[in-house]
């Protein structure tokens, strides 16, 4: 992996990562695959999107169908048929958010959500897995805390994280894969910094901030962000781990954070909401019944096009699964504009006048 900044406004940075299989211009925001597919659209459907990265999830793969038989068809790319890069996810916030799950320095015993199973995860074991999967960027296990945490409890983690990150490292072996650091400390400056600190003198080839949107206020959050994006190298790529909200995503840009993902865009997708420049509408209310207008009047996607927004509703409240694709297209149409947008704005030096001119409009309403 190479990554090279070629242009700054502010703090805010439009970059490129190259891979043997492709490159990816930053800002990105990542789909997310956890199963090896985003729900409802097809890999041909992310490639018309203009989608150049996604993210799977290593502990869910491993447990269905495995990676002996993801590794037999040929790694992840071929299984899912996806030619262009992939990074995973090594589902230790997953496995910690389960109720039964043990941890310890050794790694964590966990129970499958699949079958109720027994596992024990370890930082050895979370580097193979994903080495097997045959992905491009992969992250170490780490331990997250949920919000709010004691600052004891949090150092607990901190330490347990580095830790882990030298035993990942130490156990990393094909060079064609790039693992990520994870910097930790919950909502605690001073271990936000000491976590960096010990991250950055591991010497990895990019950084992840993780540990957030854990229950902590947004401001906070925002603001944890940027202190925590300055401490870390600049000519190294800074990924925001499960943050994926419009304007969540342009205050970490302006932070200079360049890898994004979430859920949020194909999770509200299947709960009935849109996203426009205007902020998100649940299509299923009773105000869209007879409205003929697109979903997003400023959207160019074929099903602003051609479907109506009382259409729309109809087949969310008869459960048609066809709604589930068209909102999910859009959604994941209407992110990947957004970071179009915010890359020719940084790239023109009018990043914080589309910063001010999203934001006001967002919040206008329709």
């Amino acid at each position: 992996m190479e990554f090279k900044i070629s242009a700054q406004d502010g703090s805010a940075r439009l970059g490129e990562l190259s891979f043997t299989r492709g490159k990816v211009t930053t800002p990105v925001f990542l789909p997310v695959a956890t199963r090896g597919a985003v729900r409802c659209l097809s890999s041909e459907n992310l490639i018309e999107l203009g989608y150049e990265m996604v993210l799977a999830n290593a502990y869910h793969l491993s447990m269905r169908p495995g990676t002996k038989v993801i590794s037999a068809a040929g790694g992840l790319h071929s299984f899912m048929n996806w030619q262009r890069p992939i990074l995973t996810d090594s589902g230790g916030f997953q496995i910690f958010s389960l109720e039964d799950t043990k941890i310890d320095d050794t790694g964590a015993v966990f129970r499958s959500i699949y079958d109720g199973s027994w596992h024990q995860i370890t930082p050895e074991e979370v580097v193979r897995i994903q080495e097997d999967l045959g992905v491009d960027i992969i992250m170490p296990l780490d331990q997250p805390v949920a919000y709010p945490v004691s600052e004891s409890l949090a150092t607990e983690a901190l330490v347990r994280t580095t830790t882990w990150a030298k035993r990942c490292k130490t156990s990393h072996r094909k060079e064609a894969q790039a693992l990520f650091g994870i910097v930790q400390g919950s909502t605690y400056p001073a271990l936000r910094k000491r976590s960096a600190e010990e991250i950055i003198n591991l010497d990895f080839p990019g950084y992840s901030l993780g540990g957030f949107c854990l229950g902590e206020p947004k401001q906070e959050m925002n603001e944890l962000v940027s202190y925590t994006a300055q401490l870390l190298p600049a000519e190294k790529p800074r990924y925001l781990m499960g943050i994926g909200t419009p304007l969540e995503i342009i205050s970490a840009v302006g932070a200079g954070i360049d890898i994004f993902d979430c859920t949020f865009p194909t999770h509200i997708a299947r709960n009935g909401s849109g996203l426009t420049g205007r902020g998100k509408i649940i299509i299923r209310n009773s105000t869209y019944r007879e409205d003929s207008g697109p979903l997003d009047p400023d959207c160019a996607c074929f099903v602003c096009r051609k479907y109506q927004r009382g259409y729309l509703r109809h087949l969310l409240n008869t459960k048609e699964l066809t709604v589930l694709y068209l909102i999910t297209y859009h959604n994941l149409y209407f992110m990947q504009n957004l970071m179009r947008r915010i890359q020719a704005a940084i790239g023109k030096g009018k990043f914080l006048e589309f910063q001010k001119e999203f934001g006001e409009k967002w919040s206008s309403g329709l």
